[in-house]
């Protein structure tokens, strides 16, 4: 009697399918984000405004205004955003219930917060009326002195005398993220809920927004209890993570390619880009690598930067190493294959066809493609060189913030330089370890009945061998 053996599954990373969800449920609001960018660039002053077309043409200046003031009002709610993307694409079998929960749960966080925050953060000191002309603007005190009483004089001195704005607590789009998982959460749960006959009306997906409000005061006044101690170990970290960004830097861009092949790199995106970070504008304050760069603030750019060398010069440099290293039968089918995903790396920034046609195939080369990628930010930011991004570094991006960008011209010095680097790195390494990159797939015994003098009977499972060797890239 022989004992069987019962193949018991494999057991992956706990926890990892949940992350990889909401790093895709992420992708959703992130994709607001070139519509916001492209609104508020050619709504500034050097484009349609009056440093730029609109200066010999008046009827540009409104045109201006409307469209930065579209762009800056996607930018100024991207918690809102995001608390409606997450919801959406993390729930399964979301609907429209999912959406109004969210938006809903997420007034009510913000509510709450804002509520809480001088019992928390304390209240502003009262302004003493023999100090209303020392924080008065010193411009419009100035034109008052010379008899010029302006709406600015009167705007100033309104100001001063309502004195210090209370602060209020602020989570940002981690505020929006949270309220996202649980609507979706509470809307996987309740859907489906059956109430007494007397309030059958709200039962079922109208449930679902009444109890994410519930929800949400909860999970507002937890917030504020535990927000200075956040706040504290938050800015903590980001001021080492952006007084520092050479290194700071070579940590992102080497950790943000290596999580993409688990789908969790936006995880990682959402801090350096919606988090870290002020600048005040406008009358706003601005958060985040993103909004910061776009409305002026010029130590802005150090977590995007490093990117535009390698996805537009290196990446597409190692798509023609990968070329020339596959088999000459293959090349003609692969240089089609390879070409267009580098015409999209180069022009839009979307490096995933690429960057899975060899992760899998030779995950050495791929780590070694992360930690260059670091390297490619802490270059840059050593250099001072800033420019960014709406939705990622391609050249669509790099030509409509080039005027506001710090030295762009040397990205393409560096990127030329990169792509040297990585077309003879990924030549030898694929020739060296004999890497089954696109191309160099091993034949199989499907191709030996392609010759008309083998004779030799292949059986008919030999041939699902050869469907499997397509290049194993996806579109993002």
């Amino acid at each position: 009697m022989t004992a069987t053996t019962v193949d018991t599954p494999k057991r992956g990373i706990p926890g990892l399918a949940q992350l990889q969800r909401v790093g895709r449920s992420l992708m959703l609001p992130i994709a607001s984000l070139p519509a916001a960018a492209l609104l508020l660039r050619l709504g500034q002053a050097d484009m349609l405004g009056a440093d730029g077309l609109g200066a010999n043409a008046d009827w540009l200046l409104p045109v201006a205004d409307v469209l930065a003031a579209a762009g800056n009002a996607l930018l100024g709610n991207l918690p809102l955003l995001f608390a409606l993307g997450v919801a959406i694409g993390y729930a399964r079998k979301s609907d429209g219930s999912t959406g109004l929960a969210a938006l809903i749960g997420y007034l009510v966080f913000k509510g709450v917060t804002d509520a809480l925050s001088p019992y928390i953060l304390g209240k502003p000191a009262a302004v003493e009326p023999g100090g209303v002309l020392d924080s008065a603007d010193p411009a419009a005190l100035q034109a008052a002195a010379d008899g010029d009483y302006n709406g600015l004089v009167l705007h100033s001195i309104t100001e001063a005398l309502a004195g210090p704005k209370q602060e209020l607590i602020n989570y940002g789009v981690l505020g929006g993220i949270v309220i996202g998982l649980t609507a979706a959460l509470l809307f996987q749960k309740f859907y489906r809920i059956k109430l007494p006959p007397y309030l059958a009306f709200f039962g079922g997906r109208r449930f679902v927004p009444i109890v994410t409000a519930g929800a949400a005061v909860l999970i507002a006044v937890v917030a504020a209890l535990i927000y200075p101690a956040f706040d504290a170990g938050f800015t903590s970290v980001g001021e080492w993570v952006t007084g520092s960004t050479v290194v700071g830097g070579f940590v992102f861009g080497t950790l943000n390619r290596l999580l993409l092949p688990f789908g969790l790199h936006h995880l990682l995106n959402s801090l350096p880009w919606f988090q870290f970070g002020a600048y005040e504008a406008d009358g706003q304050v601005w958060n985040g690598d993103i909004a910061r760069f776009l409305h002026g603030d010029p130590t802005a750019g150090g977590f995007m930067t490093g990117f535009f060398p390698i996805m537009m010069f290196a990446l597409p440099a190692a798509a023609l190493a990968i070329v020339h290293t596959s088999k000459p039968q293959n090349r003609k089918k692969i240089a089609g294959i390879m070409g267009s995903a580098a015409l999209v790396a180069f022009v839009t920034g979307v490096t995933e066809p690429l960057e899975f046609a060899f992760v899998y195939v030779a995950y050495p080369l791929y780590a070694i493609h992360a930690v260059l990628t670091g390297t490619s930010l802490a270059l840059v930011n050593a250099l001072e060189i800033r420019s960014g991004f709406g939705f990622s570094a391609g050249a669509i991006d790099y030509l409509l913030n080039f005027r506001i960008a710090d030295q762009p011209l040397l990205l393409i010095v560096i990127g030329l330089g990169y792509a040297v680097v990585y077309y003879f790195l990924f030549r030898f390494m694929i020739v060296k370890f004999n890497f089954k990159t696109p191309g160099r797939e091993d034949d199989t015994a499907a191709d030996a009945t392609a010759d008309p003098a083998s004779e030799v009977e292949v059986p008919a499972t030999a041939g699902t061998a050869a469907a499997t060797s397509a290049p194993p890239g996806r579109t993002p």
